[in-house]
């Protein structure tokens, strides 16, 4: 679940960015709004399965309530889904063991 969960995150902030920089300004500086007619359907599903898949993968990440209501804000901001995919779905990198050289 957390691997789809990663999956989402980067999709969502992709089509966020995507209906933000590239179909609105297409809709509104060229009059082609078949670019949001698009994208902006596509993004919803993912916002939405963002949304849900937080719920269901807040345990198994350990997440607390101040961390769950954060990553749902995220989902509001064009690339924090970006950074709550990157620094808070990934185990903590083990230390290297002390006495090894390059």
């Amino acid at each position: 679940m957390i691997r789809a969960f990663r999956f989402v995150s980067v999709a969502e902030a992709v089509s966020f960015l995507l209906l933000l920089l590239v179909a609105m300004p297409l809709k509104y500086g060229a009059d082609a709004p078949v670019g949001v007619q698009l994208m902006g359907p596509v993004h919803g599903v993912l916002f939405m399965a963002y949304v849900g898949l937080v719920f269901l993968v807040r345990e198994q990440l350990g997440w607390d309530l101040k961390r769950t209501v954060l990553a749902l804000g995220a989902a509001v901001l064009p690339v924090a889904p970006f950074l709550v995919e990157r620094h808070w779905t990934r185990p903590a990198a083990e230390p290297e063991p002390v006495g090894r050289g390059v």
